[in-house]
Formats: C-alpha cells, sequence, structure tokens
C-alpha cells in the first residue's frame, strides 16, 4: 500500500486542478467577447496556480512502466492547459487580444483531446465528458463502465485528419454503441477552424445521448460559401459511411455549424439532395438569397434550430433575426434562439437543447 499512496497522491493533486481548469478555460472560450477579456484573465487567474502545483507533484513521483500511457496522457493535457491560461492571461498585452485570446483557446481544445483517453481509466474523468444533467445517471454511467472501448468503429476517430491536413473527418461513436438505431449530428467548424477540434464542441452530448458524430474539416480554408461548392459532395459521403457502418435514424440526421459552418449548414442542408432531416445553425451569416435558391419542397416543415448571440461583433444579431423571419415564412419550422451573453462563440449548453428538438 505504501508503494500506491504516492501515486494515488499525485493523481488526485493534479486530475481535479486539470479538469477544472478545462472547465473555466472553456467558460471563458464561450463568454469571450473583445470587451471581456479584460475580466476573463482576473476570474481565470486563480486556477492557474493549483494546476501548477499539481504538476509539480504528478511529475515528482516515479511511476511504473505500465502506467506510462496514462502518464503521457495526462501530463500532455496539463501542459497545454496550461500553456493555454499562460496564452490567455498576456492576450490582453497583445497587440490583437481578440485573436491571441481565441488562439490561445486552441491549446484548451488540444488539452481536452489529450485527457479524453483516460477517462477509460478514471470515472471522474468519464463523467467529466457527460453533460453536466447525466453524470449521475447510473444507468448510463453503468453503460458506460461495462463497455469495451477497445472495439473497432467506436470512441474517437479521425480520417485522413491530421491538423495539418483538409477534407478529411473526426468522428465519435459512444464506446457503449450496440446496433441500435441512433441519430447522427454532422458539425461543420468556423471559417479558419478545423473538424478535429470543432469535434469536441458536441463530444459531451454525443456521448450522453448516443448519437453519432461527425466532425469534417472544409477542403480549403474554410467552407465554400463563395464559387463552386467543392464541400457538399464529401459531406455526403460522410454521411453514406456512417449509414454503412452504423445504423442511423434516418429520421433524424442533423447538420450544424458555427459561424462560416453555420453558414455553409444553409447553403448545404437547404439543397433537394439533402440527407439532412435537421439544420441548427449558430452565428451564421444570412442572405435572404439563400432562402429564395432553395425549393419550396424543400423548405416546407423543415426544422430549423437557429441561435445567434446579442453581442456577436462578426454577424449583428439584425441577420439572424431576418433569417428566422425568411426561414418561417418560407415554410420553415423555425426554433429561434437569441442568447443575450453571447458573443461570436459557439454556446455549448444549447447541445442537449438541441438533443431533445432533434428527438422529439
Amino acid at each position: 500500500m505504501e508503494d500506491i499512496d504516492p501515486l494515488l497522491e499525485a493523481t488526485t493533486a493534479l486530475i481535479p486542478p486539470l479538469l477544472t481548469a478545462i472547465d473555466v478555460l472553456q467558460h471563458a472560450a464561450r463568454h469571450m467577447h473583445p470587451p471581456n477579456i479584460p475580466q476573463l484573465v482576473q476570474e481565470l487567474e486563480p486556477y492557474r496556480g493549483p494546476l501548477k502545483e499539481g504538476i509539480a507533484t504528478f511529475e515528482g513521483v516515479d511511476w511504473p512502466e505500465h502506467l506510462q500511457g496514462f502518464v503521457a496522457h495526462v501530463s500532455r493535457s496539463a501542459s497545454l492547459a496550461m500553456r493555454s491560461f499562460d496564452d490567455f492571461l498576456s492576450a490582453q498585452n497583445q497587440s490583437n487580444a481578440t485573436m491571441a485570446a481565441y488562439r490561445a483557446m486552441g491549446y484548451n481544445t488540444k488539452a481536452t483531446e489529450a485527457i479524453y483517453p483516460v477517462g477509460m481509466m478514471l470515472p471522474p474523468v468519464s463523467r467529466f465528458f457527460l453533460n453536466p444533467q447525466q453524470r449521475e445517471d447510473e444507468g448510463l454511467l453503468s453503460k458506460i463502465a461495462g463497455a469495451d472501448a477497445e472495439r473497432e468503429h467506436v470512441g474517437v476517430m479521425h480520417a485522413n485528419n491530421s491538423s495539418q491536413e483538409r477534407g478529411g473527418f473526426s468522428m465519435y461513436v459512444p464506446e457503449y454503441y450496440d446496433g441500435e438505431e441512433v441519430p447522427l449530428i454532422v458539425a461543420l467548424h468556423g471559417g479558419s477552424g478545423h473538424g478535429r477540434s470543432f469535434l469536441w464542441t458536441w463530444l459531451r452530448t454525443a456521448r450522453s445521448r448516443n448519437m453519432v458524430l461527425i466532425s469534417p474539416t472544409s477542403r480549403e480554408g474554410t467552407w465554400s460559401l463563395m464559387g463552386p461548392d467543392i464541400d457538399s459532395e464529401n459531406l455526403l459521403s460522410m454521411v453514406d459511411y456512417a449509414k454503412a457502418h452504423w445504423n442511423i435514424d434516418a429520421r433524424r440526421v442533423l447538420l450544424t455549424g458555427m459561424s462560416d459552418g453555420g453558414t455553409f449548414s444553409y447553403v448545404s442542408g437547404l439543397q433537394d439532395n439533402s440527407p439532412f432531416t435537421h439544420l441548427a445553425p449558430s452565428s451564421a451569416s444570412f442572405h435572404p438569397m439563400i432562402a429564395e435558391l432553395a425549393s419550396s419542397e424543400r423548405l416546407h416543415d423543415l426544422p430549423i434550430y437557429l441561435m445567434h448571440g446579442v453581442l456577436d461583433w462578426m454577424f449583428p444579431i439584425d441577420m439572424a433575426r431576418s433569417a428566422a423571419q425568411t426561414l418561417s415564412a418560407a415554410g420553415a419550422r423555425v426554433e429561434y434562439r437569441e442568447i443575450d451573453d453571447l458573443s461570436h462563440t459557439y454556446p455549448q449548453e444549447e447541445n442537449p437543447k438541441i438533443a431533445d428538438w432533434l428527438m422529439a
């Protein structure tokens, strides 16, 4: 027991402050509005010290060989979270504080990706990757605990989608998936973003609600909003791939996206050959011509969950109000969510509500 205690002590010294750090950094990302950056810096600063102390304790232990995989995941995640803290805390001193803050949050997404495999080893980390409302759901926790995460075709997967590649996709299938009919979510990143990162925007909800998730990467720097559409065919092939390998509920195939990804949700999702049964654009631009180019048959009774922030500095809220009115008048069934404290960021708290709406 004496040999185990230092390992437990080191684990408990780092894992709780690390998970807290990832959460508070995500909170800052969600509430990032250019005038708010100094306030967010003040809110984040107290969480850096406990993470730093936890790292020191964790690194001070002589870990046995059979735990080196665990150590590598935790150490990488903690290092990336610390980098996110440091870069965000210094962002207000940069010439473009907003862009510096956005870049800092990219490290937190990588920290999230790095710690995910530890959920198969530690129940607190596993619960962290569930919606807060379902972290005490004993039935769900039992399913997850009993799942074989090493099976093929479950968990986090990537297809030609390293951070240097374009046109591929990342995806997630709940480890406890057992062949039952499930919804499919296709989630599109924003301009200059990447599907490998955007996957984590939706993973908690997909894991909590037993939904297959695909997060594609645009073929070029952003989605093909100007000129020829070079992305829709790619999305169709991904949906076909999912249907060929998992039991997808064809009545519940959602296309959602943030910013340029939200706009492309309109462009691609309103095409007559679209396989998507529901659309959920967030913080998207919109021009009435988008609706004019769509057929009345496609728009009739099409469920659209439209989210936009009142504080959006890139695409003003009036654009979303116009979209809701135009699409409703054209026959779509629009659920409009105007979010008072949202800037040009993705509101992950809407995902459980979107899941409920998709399943209704």
